[in-house]
């Protein structure tokens, strides 16, 4: 059974999820920087204690809301139900799939885009690795795949678009991941502040350097090094990969690039949302 699949299966648990208005979610399309804002805002929230952020595992930490274990044994929602508030929380649903209590409860949301290209090679890497994902068949067809909105959690056009056109309705800070690699001191400030933190400059530096790929790399608590080889083939790829801006380059041929910025420009053509391909 796939991720899809055994979402499909255990949905009402997680519609009927009741959020605390003190609960923050961190909403990402796969593979766009969901772990990196997952440490980010922990660092954040433990004001640059690194010992306190490797207290256990990413996962744990901050439990991944619409996520079970591929035996049943576990869930994001089991997780949450013996967590106090205020809970971190990660997902990939669609803005539209959200608990309705997140929104009832007015609860603060993270959002972050990245590039399709970047996000895709990511992604079929990732499925390459993912043994309970299926498998991503060749390049040129995956891309297809994607451009049309046939993997897990959805068209990529629909996600960033959906919480753009809601990014004023509802408390949700839409942040982008080259912005991150540009300038991370500026976008973890910025993070800081919507979250109500107030944390000098030399902190907000020591959690950026706390939070470079490099470190998070190396770091067991956020490498998802703890999943086992029965799920993660680490011969196929690595969990975290590279982590750039522009790998997409080393992919996509002149053929595929030139038919995805026409496909993009349509798709996007009526919401722009200012995402960038290089920096």
């Amino acid at each position: 059974m796939t991720a899809a699949e055994r979402m499909v299966k255990y949905w009402a648990r997680v519609e009927e999820f009741q959020a605390s208005n003190e609960d923050l979610l961190i909403a990402t399309y796969p593979k766009a920087g969901t772990t990196w804002t997952q440490e980010v805002v922990d660092g954040i929230l433990n004001e640059g204690d690194a010992e306190k952020c490797q207290r256990a595992p990413t996962q744990v930490r901050m439990p991944f809301l619409e996520m079970t274990a591929p035996d049943g044994s576990s869930s994001g929602i089991t997780k949450l139900e013996v967590m106090d508030p205020p809970r971190v929380i990660k997902t990939h649903l669609p803005v539209q799939l959200v608990p309705r209590s997140f929104w009832d409860a007015g609860c603060k949301v993270i959002y972050m885009a990245r590039n399709p290209k970047d996000t895709v090679v990511s992604y079929y890497h990732f499925d390459r690795m993912h043994l309970n994902q299926p498998e991503p068949g060749p390049w040129p067809q995956y891309l297809e795949k994607f451009m049309k909105g046939q993997l897990g959690w959805g068209s990529w056009y629909d996600h960033v678009k959906g919480y753009w056109k809601e990014r004023h309705n509802k408390n949700i800070l839409y942040i982008f991941y080259e912005d991150m690699k540009e300038d991370p001191v500026h976008e973890v400030t910025r993070i800081a502040q919507f979250l109500r933190r107030q944390l000098p400059k030399s902190t907000i530096e020591d959690i950026v350097q706390m939070t470079t790929f490099s470190a998070m790399r190396e770091n067991p608590m956020a490498n998802y090094s703890s999943i086992p080889d029965t799920i993660f083939d680490r011969t196929a790829s690595e969990f975290m990969r590279k982590g750039e801006v522009g790998d997409w380059k080393n992919h996509f041929s002149a053929e595929e690039d030139v038919a995805f910025e026409e496909h993009y420009r349509k798709i996007m053509s009526d919401c722009p949302v200012p995402i960038r391909f290089t920096i």
